[in-house]
């Protein structure tokens, strides 16, 4: 498993270093050049919505293992998900806000 990740992690670093010459492009105002800051944008939401996505499912699939152990601590269980999973949606949607502001902003 350890070994998969980390493949997985440099192909991602790979793909995102040879791409990133369109993202360092300058963008002067007012002549309509926002290719770079649309990209990093575009980029920055797909990351921020699958790193939430492995987040949630990773504290759901961690809750029901706990509570299929021990079914008499549900309910504590169940209010620590709910906490963690607010917590995970509000950093979400802040980066979320901040690659729309700058998208926008472009």
């Amino acid at each position: 498993m350890t070994e998969k990740m980390l493949r997985l992690a440099s192909v991602s670093l790979g793909v995102l270093l040879l791409g990133a010459s369109p993202l360092l492009a300058a963008d002067t105002p007012g002549t309509g050049n926002f290719y770079g800051t649309a990209l990093g944008c575009g980029i920055g939401c797909a990351l921020t919505l699958v790193g939430a996505g492995i987040g949630f499912g990773k504290i759901g699939a961690s809750a029901l293992e706990s509570m299929a152990r021990q079914p008499e601590v549900a309910g504590q269980v169940s209010a620590s998900m709910i906490t963690i999973a607010a917590l995970l949606e509000g950093a979400t949607f802040f980066s979320l806000i901040v690659c729309i502001i700058l998208a926008f902003k472009s």
